[in-house]
């Protein structure tokens, strides 16, 4: 026994602890670079991933569902993820989705034969899915749009939900009586049953809703034969990834922090932790492996739905932003709504993440204005407050402190460095990197991955 404690790493371990010595640089295995959405989602998140996917081992989801929309272009082709991770475009790659996501399996399929058509070929050779994510069923779906008319006809709004499905299933895993891929996979007898009853737990609160669920089943089955090839013990699998030989590993947020379920404008949220914490539940890795954590935020500040936003612009300068910035969302296709960029929601972020760097994007979209805004601090009764507000009442009602900066006029699209940006697109970019306290990575000034400016 003695023998096996001197042998294992937990001995070199305890020893380096009681005598002082630095630890093993990999003694906690690799460590996860993580890429998360700064404001209300759309920030160009899947451009940041597909920047860093082109080097890593594996890309993995640890939330969310098809209820995202990331958005990349490489060699002029417009790739669209809604479930997908978008580092599935490397293929030299292997994609995890997560237990902490839910899936669509319809959604899952159609999204991949379709970027197939496009030249994605070989997607389901190079996707593991974890066997402990949640399902999200075709009702689900039915449900969330009921559940958003019922919100209509009865306070007279909505939340503005996407209407996949995403959150009656995860009141489904919440309620546990969801069902998950290892059920799909496992007897299907007792899955059909678990199926069944949780149809009629549903159709119990909405008499409306109709199933064929016979037919369901039927479809289920299908897929789970096509899936079985994919899916891994999710823990299991990212232990071995994490302890193994080095490798590059790389975790691609859904949504953003202010959409997240604890800390977002709530309830005009999403049903997950799409925060840092979200990682470690979303995919079972420990705290001690996360290694860089980079927020994503535009030059501006956009907003899908309904829900409060301060530095909203109702005015010509919000619709140039809209047009300009062709800000219509990928999963739903509504509009967004646009306005100035808000340093108090991106500081807000970085206080729950711990973001080591930033990336900017869509820099260019400002390139036309005269003068640009950035809200740097909020008012409450002419007074400064120092926290974000989690009562949406008090959000409605505050006043936003604006610092302003000469527009510089120039076409920034064919930028690559940053001695390419004119000097006054240089202090914007400064000015937001000393007022959040975190270094700029990257400066987004286009739609493609060469259009990406590193910093450092």
């Amino acid at each position: 026994m003695y023998k096996t404690c001197r042998d294992s790493k937990l001995y070199y371990s305890l020893r380096a602890a009681a005598t002082g010595q630095k630890r093993p640089r990999n003694e906690f295995g690799n460590k996860v670079t993580v890429v998360l959405g700064a404001q209300w989602g759309d920030e160009g998140k899947g451009k940041v991933v597909d920047l860093l996917a082109t080097e890593a081992d594996f890309v993995c989801r640890c939330q969310g569902g098809n209820n995202a929309g990331h958005t990349v272009v490489v060699d002029g082709k417009e790739y669209d993820f809604h479930l997908l991770p978008s580092g599935i475009i490397n293929p030299k790659s292997i994609s995890l989705i997560g237990n902490g996501v839910v899936i669509h399996l319809p959604g899952l399929f159609e999204e991949g034969d379709k970027n197939d058509k496009k030249g994605l070929k070989g997607w389901d050779k190079r996707l593991i899915v974890s066997d402990r994510a949640h399902i999200v069923f075709d009702f689900h779906q039915i449900v969330d749009g009921l559940q958003e008319s019922e919100r209509q006809a009865q306070e007279g709004k909505n939340i503005g939900t996407t209407k996949k499905g995403i959150g009656p299933a995860y009141s489904s895993k919440a309620s546990r009586t969801g069902l998950r891929v290892c059920d799909l996979l496992g007897d299907f007898k007792d899955f059909s049953t678990r199926f069944k009853n949780l149809v009629r737990q549903y159709q119990s609160m909405y008499p409306s809703l109709e199933v064929d669920v016979e037919d369901q089943l039927k479809q289920l089955k299908e897929y789970a034969e096509r899936l079985r090839p994919m899916v891994r013990d999710g823990v299991y699998y990212m232990y071995e990834a994490l302890h193994g030989p080095p490798k590059k590993i790389l975790v691609e947020g859904a949504n953003a922090a202010l959409l997240d379920i604890d800390f977002g404008t709530y309830p005009f949220v999403t049903s997950s932790n799409c925060t840092v914490g979200g990682v470690c539940t979303g995919l079972g890795i420990p705290p001690l492996n996360i290694g860089d954590v980079f927020g994503v935020s535009k030059a501006y500040t956009t907003r899908v739905g309904i829900g409060a936003f301060p530095t909203e612009q109702l005015n010509a300068v919000g619709e140039l932003l809209q047009t300009r910035g062709h800000e219509v969302g990928v999963t739903t296709g509504r509009k967004r709504r646009c306005g100035w960029l808000d340093l108090v929601i991106v500081r807000y972020a970085h206080m729950i993440n711990g973001f080591t760097a930033i990336a900017l994007t869509k820099l260019d979209i400002l390139d036309v204005l005269d003068e640009i805004k950035v809200g740097i601090a909020y008012k409450l009764n002419g007074k400064r407050i120092p926290h974000f507000p989690a009562n949406m009442d008090v959000l409605h009602k505050v006043e936003v402190e604006y610092e302003t900066f000469p527009g510089w006029k120039t076409d920034t699209s064919a930028a690559r460095k940053w001695n390419d940006l004119p000097s006054k697109a240089q202090n914007y970019i400064r000015f937001i990197e000393n007022h959040i306290g975190v270094p700029i990575k990257w400066v987004g000034v286009g739609k493609s991955r060469e259009c990406m400016i590193q910093m450092f």
